[in-house]
């Protein structure tokens, strides 16, 4: 049987003995860590419970990356030029005709 190749996010043994506690914290949370010993995968480091969630399956498996920073933060729109109508109420027009 082929031996699967280790993912780019693998951790060798000796980073695994070095930083335990920051791994299991990492499985604890969700994540799948593939653990390599002389760079040919051998285990997974999983969380003990299974997520219930597609979402948080989605998560665990590494198939979609958790938001970071603040959405408060971006800019806001751009102002509308002098007799244009704002985006806003160009969306609310097309919303009120799609509804008659």
């Amino acid at each position: 049987m082929a031996q699967p190749e280790p993912e780019s996010d693998s951790i060798g043994i000796r980073e695994l003995r070095q930083h335990a506690s920051r791994y299991v914290a990492m499985a604890k949370a969700g994540k799948r860590i593939p653990v390599t010993e002389r760079g040919k995968l051998v285990a997974y480091l999983v969380p003990a419970e299974e997520p219930t969630s597609m979402f948080e399956r989605m998560v665990a498996a590494g198939q979609v990356r958790l938001a970071t920073g603040n959405l408060m933060d971006l800019l806001p729109p751009p102002a509308s030029e002098p007799g244009e109508k704002s985006l806003s109420e160009t969306l609310r027009e097309m919303r009120d005709e799609e509804r008659y």
